[in-house]
């Protein structure tokens, strides 16, 4: 079964970008490549528990296995040993990136209280788009009576064939990122 945004991308965004910005190739159309979800868990090298809750909650929201990421230097103010568990990561592309993308933006990013849309200039030197999300708790995979500790993650949005912010910016929008308006 094809992806409900993978069909709108196809069928309406990827010919109104090729309009827009006068792009004559299909293949050189902006589109989006992967996302990268992020979890640093800096009190996981202390409490191992808490570590696997959050890489379970993770493979909740995300619906992929996450990788548990080590510290790669040691680091005595933060009593962390080169080798330790301390975040999780999860790499979705294709059909799960489109099914993540369609949840966080229709069901998860609504569920923010007083919330006004996302920056509009959190775009890297290579036009991708790092969006950083204080709870986990927004999305409905999450039993909020369950939650021992709320915890934050960094979900990227990797962008290709993007030749300036601006046509990055005109796919996520066409995708129904909410960006905040111009202040």
């Amino acid at each position: 079964m094809i992806p409900r945004l993978l069909e709108k991308y196809r069928a309406e965004i990827a010919p109104q970008l090729m309009s827009e910005f006068k792009i004559k190739n299909k293949m050189a159309v902006p589109s989006v490549s992967k996302i990268v979800v992020n979890m640093g868990i800096g009190e996981g090298t202390q409490d191992v528990k808490l570590l696997e809750k959050s890489v379970d909650e993770l493979g909740l929201i995300t619906g992929q296995k996450p990788i548990v990421r080590k510290a790669k230097k040691a680091i005595a103010n933060f009593k962390v040993r080169q080798g330790q568990s301390v975040g999780a990561k999860v790499t979705l592309r294709r059909a799960m990136m489109y099914e993540f993308m369609d949840r966080l933006l229709n069901i998860a990013l609504p569920r923010i209280r007083d919330f006004r849309g996302v920056s509009r200039d959190a775009f890297d030197q290579g036009f991708n788009y790092t969006l950083g999300l204080s709870e986990q708790i927004f999305f409905p995979e999450i039993e909020y009576d369950r939650i021992t500790r709320t915890q934050g993650m960094d979900i990227t949005f990797v962008i290709k064939n993007a030749k300036s912010i601006e046509q990055a910016r005109a796919l996520l929008k066409s995708f129904g990122m909410p960006f905040k308006d111009k202040e």
